[in-house]
């Protein structure tokens, strides 16, 4: 730790005593110039002049499965190019240029394989968690493989997100991943997938009140008076509601909470139907309110559900990111391997974990033959 001293005084040029005030001190973070290290494993050769054959010692199993690239480098790898969008030409220049490490881009993949290989369980121990889930909340959003038009699904639990890849829309893919006999509440938009699979098994939801304001604002702006009229209507109920929300520390408990908030439900509902003009535009936003008035509104009866679908939308959001800079996946393998990643990325973050040690901790477990870590250890 180097010192800095002063002869005599800069400003009088008298002479100085030194005290036992603590110093001034100003830390420096610096790279290595070339950060890594390069580990020979030897297995010794012998001759059996029995068998007239030469034997070679075994090196380490974790050794020989890893290959070039060591645990920790094959985590950064699969770190870069899953969790901060890098392509491979991307990855084969930092590592050229600042970690002084030439490797091919087919390599690169290779590396990239074996971190999604060892993430295989953990993933799969999420999936298998998901139907006991008392809360999800569910979004999806469109995903490109090859040019096919393919479904990248968000279920977003309490402690952990778990992304899910499929051809479909439809309701099919809940009745995959959650069964019929899913006991929970699903928070979600109004897309039929969702009505299907509540119908079909009897399943509690809460729909999005920021996507029924956004179906509200879209009769405010119709070209036709009375559906603006009725839409205008509708979002100052609307506005009223979230403004109780929004107001919640105000009140004094939790009942009063809940009944300004059934309050305001009623008059927004009976408006809403009352007042409703005889066009299809308005009678269609009315039926929800007809038919799935309890689905809207379960959040003021149901302690701990949001009355918003925006804890998936958040989720969903990195996805969106990582289309645009990558156009999608290439094949199954690609598939897979985003699913994994993306949900490491997003539990890591629910549970304020590092994404790079848990990779890291993958990687090694993989390479040892030792279980995988889990992300289901830190929600009981």
């Amino acid at each position: 730790m180097p010192l800095d001293t002063l002869d005599y005084c800069p400003d009088c040029h008298g002479p100085l005593e030194e005290t036992d005030d603590l110093p001034r001190i100003v830390q420096q973070v610096e790279i290595v110039t070339k950060p890594i290290r390069v580990e020979e494993h030897r297995g010794l050769a012998y001759w059996c002049s029995s068998c007239q054959r030469r034997h070679y010692a075994s090196v380490p199993a974790e050794v020989t499965k890893a290959g070039l690239a060591g645990p920790r480098l094959t985590a950064l790898v699969g770190f870069l190019k899953g969790a901060c969008h890098c392509s491979f030409s991307t990855i084969r220049k930092f590592l050229r240029d600042v970690v002084g490490l030439t490797l091919s881009r087919s390599y690169l993949a290779d590396l990239v394989q074996k971190v999604s290989a060892s993430l295989a369980k953990t993933y799969q121990e999420l999936f298998e968690a998901l139907p006991g889930e008392a809360r999800l909340n569910i979004d999806e959003t469109g995903h490109r493989d090859w040019g096919q038009r393919m479904w990248t699904w968000c279920f977003r639990a309490s402690l952990f997100t778990l992304f899910r890849i499929d051809p479909s829309r439809g309701s099919d893919v809940l009745i995959n991943v959650l069964g019929t006999e899913f006991n929970g509440l699903i928070g979600c938009d109004y897309f039929s997938a969702y009505r299907k699979y509540m119908k079909d098994f009897n399943v509690a939801v809460q729909f999005c009140l920021a996507h029924l304001i956004r179906d509200v604002k879209f009769l405010v702006e119709h070209p036709v008076p009375a559906n603006r009229r009725y839409g205008k209507m509708l979002l100052e109920h609307l506005r009223k509601l979230f403004g109780i929300i929004h107001s919640r520390e105000l009140y004094a408990s939790d009942v009063g909470f809940r009944c300004a908030l059934a309050a305001a439900r009623d008059d927004l509902v009976g408006d809403a139907l009352v007042h409703l003009p005889k066009t299809i535009k308005a009678g269609n936003l009315a039926d929800r309110f007809v038919n799935h008035m309890d689905s809207y509104f379960r959040f003021i009866t149901t302690p701990n559900v949001e009355p918003t679908n925006n804890l998936a939308e958040q989720a969903i959001r990195f996805v969106a990111i990582h289309r645009r800079l990558t156009q999608g996946t290439r094949g199954p393998a690609g598939q897979r391997w985003c699913e994994r990643i993306w949900t490491v990325v997003a539990t890591c973050g629910q549970q304020a974990r590092s994404v790079f040690n848990f990779l890291y901790d993958a990687v090694e477990a993989f390479f040892q033959g030792r279980p995988a870590p889990s992300l289901l250890s830190d929600t009981t």
